[in-house]
């Protein structure tokens, strides 16, 4: 059950991290000035979801591979 919670809070991380992300990347086409360093924010947002996604794959992989040998 924690590997469960633990799953849930990371998924909950990424879905966060992606709606940081489009409000930067809205934000960018209202400001035009300033949208190079917005959609820079947004990119490092997506950034860390992906890693927290790759965290969490990596860490059920583990898991898995045991159970298939």
């Amino acid at each position: 059950m924690n590997g469960q919670v633990n799953g849930n809070a990371i998924l909950e991380n990424v879905r966060r991290y992606r709606g940081i992300a489009s409000l930067y990347r809205q934000t960018a086409a209202f400001r035009p000035g300033q949208s190079w360093s917005l959609l820079e924010q947004a990119r490092d947002w997506e950034a860390r979801a992906l890693s927290e996604l790759e965290a969490y794959f990596a860490t059920h992989m583990d898991y898995a591979a045991p159970r298939a040998a």
